[in-house]
C-alpha cells in the first residue's frame, strides 16, 4: 500500500490486529510494514517508534467501549454495563493489560471513558474525590478480574511466537501446576470436583465480584445520607 494511500488510522488498525494475535513482544514495526507494504522507514513517517504505536493502539481499543446515558441511567445500571463494557473489551485485546503495565496509556479513547465515568459517579451522589475513588474502584476490580484469562492468553500467544515444542512445553506447565496444588487440601478438592472451578471463563464469578463491589458503594452512599 503505497504511502500516500495509507492513514495513521490504518497503521495502527493494523497493529491491533498484530497485538491480538501476538502480544506486545510480538508487535515489529518492519514485519508490520511489510504487511501493510510499506518500506519499514516509511513507518516512521506514521509513528515515532513501537512504544507509540502501542501507547496509540491501545488508546484506539477503548474506543470501542459503548458510553451509557449517564443522564437518562441509573448510576447502577450504568456502572454495570460500562464495567461489562471493559471486561469484554479487554478480553477482545489481552495485550492491553501488558500495555499499561509498561506505557503511559491516555489519549481521546481512555479519556471519553474515564469523562462517562465520572459523569455515572457525580450523578450517583459521590462528590469530589470521592467520585474519582468510586470510579477508579470499580475499573481497579474490573482489571483485576480480567488479570487472569489475559495472562494466560499472554502466556499463549508466547508460545505461539515460541514455535517448535510449544504444545509439550504447554502440557508439561499445566502438569506443573495441577501437582502443586494437589499438595494443598482446598485446592485438590477443587481439581478432584466434577464441576472443577475454571475463573478465567466463569462469567458468574465477575458477576459476583461487580455485585458485591457495587454494593459497598451503594452502602457507602446511603450511610453518608444518613448522617
Amino acid at each position: 500500500m503505497p504511502r500516500e494511500t495509507l492513514t495513521r488510522e490504518q497503521v495502527v488498525t493494523a497493529a491491533v490486529e498484530v497485538l491480538d494475535a501476538q502480544g506486545v513482544a510480538g508487535l515489529n514495526i518492519r514485519r508490520l510494514g511489510a504487511q501493510l507494504g510499506v518500506a519499514a522507514t516509511a513507518m516512521y513517517y506514521y509513528v515515532k517508534n513501537k512504544d507509540e504505536l502501542v501507547t496509540l493502539a491501545a488508546d484506539l481499543v477503548w474506543h470501542e467501549i459503548e458510553l451509557p446515558d449517564a443522564a437518562t441511567t441509573d448510576w447502577r445500571s450504568a456502572a454495570t454495563m460500562l464495567a461489562h463494557q471493559v471486561h469484554e473489551m479487554i478480553d477482545r485485546h489481552f495485550w492491553l493489560l501488558a500495555a499499561m503495565s509498561t506505557h503511559m496509556i491516555y489519549g481521546p479513547g481512555k479519556a471519553r471513558f474515564d469523562e462517562c465515568g465520572l459523569e455515572v459517579f457525580e450523578g450517583a451522589g459521590f462528590a469530589g474525590r470521592d467520585a474519582d475513588r468510586a470510579a477508579a474502584t470499580v475499573l481497579m476490580y474490573v482489571i483485576g478480574a480480567a488479570q487472569g484469562s489475559a495472562a494466560q492468553r499472554a502466556w499463549e500467544a508466547r508460545l505461539r511466537r515460541d514455535g517448535d515444542g510449544a504444545d509439550a512445553r504447554h502440557d508439561d506447565a499445566l502438569a506443573f501446576v495441577t501437582a502443586t496444588a494437589a499438595q494443598f487440601p482446598r485446592l485438590r478438592a477443587r481439581l478432584d470436583s466434577p464441576d472443577p472451578v475454571e475463573t478465567h471463563t466463569d462469567s458468574t464469578d465477575f458477576e459476583f465480584g461487580l455485585r458485591t463491589v457495587l454494593d459497598g458503594l451503594q452502602a457507602r452512599l446511603a450511610a453518608g445520607q444518613e448522617k
